[in-house]
């Protein structure tokens, strides 16, 4: 591989995987029902801002055509702001010996192949990681979109049909379900049988089960150590997690002399914005280009929504050990 060849592997790196990355986000995003949305589109700066009128079910009321006409208390017209943060991550550096690739005959391309390949999953876990960690941060945090049955059981179907009633009338609007796949092996165990595979990518697997979509990924956020250990079932809505994949990757190949043999390393910067149904990042709490455990963070996400019904979804929390 001469340095010539090494060129046009840096050239064409980032084209490929922006291309891998946008037919595995048109996957995921058809057969996740919506409810985690992956977007191409990004935004300038550090937060993407934007308004809302409140809720006005408040404003109405029952007339008494025949009683005094009593002074009524005002309904304001209120508009709310939902925040959207920007997330930064990094990729590498990757290193290896621009010989390897002449030792074996190796064609430019299919290193490109790879490459591009791995880097969009790595992008692709990313951005539902951190989705998902927000999402059980912001939701678990509100008492009345939990239910947290892990002081005296475990995860089970009863469990999580009382879960979804926390949406009350607006259930039907729990368009999927993300566990890990443990979580959905005991499901199985108690009888659910389901072999229908939606869309898979390295560890993330996306399933139908009891005729919801079933988003099946070993996320960390998804298990809490403790006494005793915790699993989490998050049912979401349509729409519950945005990510916008902001299209600013930054590359970097540079080789390097003074060793025995040649070295080169290759290593990439990126962002992504994050917005959650029905809440808002906190500004002045959760702060910019925020760190993994601030996104993690409940107090950082503040409810904007006036009704639970109106927000990302529900949590079920249970024993893992039952």
């Amino acid at each position: 591989m001469s340095l010539s060849q090494m060129q046009v592997f840096n050239d064409h790196i980032m084209p490929a995987t922006l291309e891998t990355l946008d037919q595995m986000i048109q996957a995921f995003n058809e057969a996740s029902n919506g409810a985690i949305v992956l977007s191409p589109d990004g935004f300038t700066g550090d937060f993407l801002q934007e308004s809302f009128f409140q809720n006005l079910g408040a404003a109405q009321r029952r007339v008494d055509r025949y009683g005094a006409n009593a002074t009524v208390a005002p309904v304001d017209l209120t508009e709310l702001q939902n925040n959207t943060v920007k997330v930064a991550g990094g990729f590498g550096p990757l290193r290896y010996e621009p010989s390897q690739m002449t030792w074996l005959q190796r064609p430019t391309v299919q290193g490109i192949e790879v490459a591009s390949r791995a880097f969009a999953e790595v992008l692709l876990k990313d951005q539902l990681n951190t989705a998902i960690a927000a999402l059980v941060a912001a939701i678990t945090a509100q008492a009345a979109a939990t239910n947290d049955v892990s002081a005296t059981a475990g995860i089970s179907q009863s469990a999580l049909n009382s879960t979804h009633a926390k949406f009350g009338d607006a259930s039907q609007n729990l368009v999927a379900q993300v566990m890990q796949g443990s979580t959905w092996h005991k499901l199985v165990g108690q009888g659910l049988v389901n072999t229908n595979n939606l869309f898979v990518a390295g560890n993330v697997r996306i399933v139908d089960i009891l005729g919801k979509t079933s988003i099946v990924t070993d996320a960390p956020a998804l298990a809490q150590t403790g006494t005793p250990n915790k699993e989490i079932i998050l049912a979401l809505a349509t729409g519950s997690a945005l990510v916008h994949d902001n299209r600013d990757i930054i590359s970097n190949v540079s080789t390097d002399n003074g060793k025995a043999r040649i070295e080169t390393t290759i290593q990439v910067d990126y962002t992504f914005g994050l917005g959650l149904k029905g809440y808002t990042w906190d500004i002045v709490n959760g702060g910019k280009s925020p760190t993994s455990a601030a996104l993690a963070t409940g107090t950082n996400w503040d409810k904007s929504a006036t009704s639970i019904k109106d927000t990302a979804g529900v949590a079920l929390i249970g024993d893992a050990s039952k």
